[in-house]
């Protein structure tokens, strides 16, 4: 029997199966709409894509840092509760995935989903997993560092904040030292408490420094101050803007009375070396 366009789209709206998975089910059937379901379902197909609609605001962040330390992956899944977040199956899914970005070197979540991973694309198995614990979820999101810096991770307990960090300059030997791996361990736990929004001030944008210091000039003279001295209240603000946004200016959570670049050059000196902190990922889930 010859399967019509017609009968996949109203199979799909009926099951919420995809495309090629409908089709194939119709095959199977000889058109049969009712056993066509009954097949999707026992898939594991209906069942699963029927539950994409639902909220996934549960979850939980992965990371994966290489032996090496020279590439590092972070991955955001979600689910719908917390309850299915903390089960050894979500987390071995999760294990799973970051592995394969790092392994596969995904574009994006729509190229993950569509690389083979233990023989069959990975949005199989996340089909699988739905049909199989009975929850919506998705890969929202990740991130991979392999640029040839130490990468370093840390996440926090209860797995719903995350942190890459990638640091350039310490050689094989530094690298392995207790030292260096405090050092790197105190950074990423700087960006999850303090949440910068990158690492020095030139990598500001712009617009949103212009935005900043032109609502500072408004507070200013909605205040009454002098316009003469304006412009040093607004400097004023804008240094200590950057205190709060750029991770090198920010008070080091752990000693206020220095930032986390004199933490960075004081680690440099005592390593004799020089040490570049190059580019970080800070995920919260949900975000």
């Amino acid at each position: 029997m010859e399967i019509s366009a017609q009968m996949v789209k109203d199979l799909r709206e009926k099951t919420g199966a995809g495309m090629m998975d409908c089709k194939h089910a119709l095959a199977e059937s000889k058109g049969d709409i009712e056993k066509a379901v009954a097949i999707l379902r026992e898939k594991g197909i209906a069942r699963a894509t029927s539950k994409e609609g639902r909220s996934t605001k549960e979850g939980i962040i992965w990371s994966h840092v290489h032996p090496s330390g020279k590439l590092g992956v972070m991955v955001e899944i979600n689910c719908e509760t917390d309850f299915v977040a903390r089960t050894d199956k979500f987390r071995a899914f999760a294990s799973d995935i970051a592995n394969h970005v790092a392994a596969s070197a995904p574009k994006n979540v729509d190229d993950l989903l569509a690389q083979a991973m233990k023989g069959k694309p990975v949005s199989e198995h996340l089909k699988e997993i739905i049909g199989s614990i009975g929850e919506n979820m998705g890969i929202k999101r990740f991130t991979r560092f392999d640029d040839g810096g130490f990468v370093t991770t840390y996440v926090h307990p209860g797995d719903k904040l995350g942190v890459l960090v990638e640091i350039t300059g310490p050689k094989e030997a530094t690298a392995g030292q207790e030292k260096f791996k405090t050092f790197a361990r105190d950074v990423a736990m700087q960006i999850a408490a303090s949440s910068p929004v990158c690492v020095r001030r030139e990598e500001l944008d712009a617009s949103l420094l212009a935005s900043e210091r032109e609502i500072y000039r408004k507070q200013a003279l909605n205040e009454g101050k002098p316009e003469k001295i304006v412009d040093k209240i607004v400097d004023g603000k804008i240094e200590k803007y950057f205190s709060e946004v750029v991770l090198l200016e920010q008070p080091f959570v752990k000693d206020n009375d220095k930032s986390v670049g004199d933490l960075v050059k004081e680690t440099a000196g005592a390593l004799g070396e020089t040490i570049v902190i190059k580019r970080f990922a800070r995920f919260r889930l949900g975000e």
